[in-house]
């Protein structure tokens, strides 16, 4: 009876906080905000409980599967977008890893500087904060090395979030239309008849392709399983998965809440410092990965604005995400985006043990 109430009451409060998300996001759509479901339901849920959390919160924290199910969705959506095209860019990638090594190395080294020197972090905690991806995996192996946790769950959520905040208002500026609009969206995915069959195939693609992820220990597993599950599905022609575009919008909705939410507990000093060191981390990291796209453009046939996506430092998903608002091959920002993830956590241990941390 106990299980069952404490059930209803968090299912309770995370309907409550996506109401609230939803009003944050109706909001900056009508603002013209850039992905306006997931900024509009981050900055709601970041407000709450930043401003004034209320106690109902102290132990409340967002279920994990709900997120983990719509990013499932989103690699499902990704894979359904992998055409024969893709392909063509094959031959452009030991180029493209080449220099995504090299820009990994370079954003480990600049960081370090930017949380030592400038923010006065302990080396620790100025290396696994300044790590460009694997949020998680970050955290656990700065905690082994003695960083400060605090300051680095803080510093590591920011740089997702301030890339995704950037990245789309930048976009918007340079395309002139706001990026993950309901018009953008629109265009970028064509609405499909969805019937009962269309989404029980995507949920059994999700949740298929996630267990196989698991088992294999793909890094973010639960994009990637999912995202080649339906990919070879679409290629071999077997089913044809289409999803509609509300879906991205729920998904935006339901990880901007979330991410918002991460700042419980954060004191005003701590957000403010982390804050501008954050900014100056995140400004070197999409300053370097724009010059990259706009060399590596030059050399290749990928577009610039599929590049640059691919080297900006955000979370897997959220920028999968952006991609798909603007149809910008998914399928190749998320392929490019899980290897510097692996490049990074292979390079943690060992550039970690080189500096004789902890």
């Amino acid at each position: 009876m106990q299980l069952s109430q404490d059930f209803l009451h968090r299912s309770g409060l995370t309907c409550a906080l996506l109401v609230l998300g939803g009003f944050g996001g109706f909001i900056a759509s009508k603002l013209s905000v850039p992905m306006p479901w997931m900024l509009g339901a981050l900055m709601a849920s970041a407000g709450l409980v930043l401003v004034r959390p209320p106690l109902v919160l102290n132990e409340y924290s967002f279920p994990t599967g709900l997120r983990s199910g719509f990013v499932g969705l989103i690699g499902v959506m990704i894979g359904a977008q992998v055409t024969p095209d893709l392909v063509t860019v094959l031959p452009e990638m030991p180029l493209t890893i080449a220099a995504l090594a090299l820009f990994v190395g370079l954003c480990f080294a600049g960081n370090l500087v930017i949380f030592e020197r400038l923010g006065g972090y302990d080396r620790a905690t100025a290396f696994f904060s300044g790590t460009p991806g694997g949020l998680l995996e970050s955290i656990v192996m700065g905690e082994e090395s003695g960083a400060d946790i605090r300051i680095l769950t803080t510093q590591q959520f920011l740089r997702v979030i301030a890339v995704i905040a950037l990245v789309p208002l930048g976009l918007s500026l340079w395309l002139g239309h706001p990026v993950g609009s309901a018009a953008g969206l629109s265009a970028a995915l064509p609405d499909h008849p969805v019937t009962v069959q269309s989404l029980a195939l995507v949920i059994a693609a999700a949740l298929t392709g996630f267990a196989m992820a698991k088992k294999l220990r793909l890094p973010a597993g639960q994009l990637t399983g999912p995202l080649l599950l339906t990919a070879a599905l679409n290629l071999s022609g077997i089913v044809d998965i289409h999803l509609p575009s509300w879906m991205v919008a729920a998904a935006q909705l339901v990880i901007g809440v979330s991410l918002g939410l991460r700042f419980q507990g954060v004191d005003g000093a701590l957000l403010r410092r982390s804050l501008w060191l954050c900014m100056i981390s995140v400004s070197y990291m999409l300053g370097l990965g724009l010059c990259f796209a706009f060399a590596l453009h030059q050399f290749t046939q990928i577009e610039f604005l599929h590049l640059f996506i691919s080297f900006a430092p955000g979370g897997v998903a959220e920028m999968s995400i952006i991609a798909l608002s603007l149809a910008a091959n998914p399928a190749l920002v998320s392929l490019i985006h899980v290897i510097r993830i692996l490049m990074t956590v292979a390079a943690m241990p060992i550039i970690g043990r080189w500096m004789k941390l902890r």
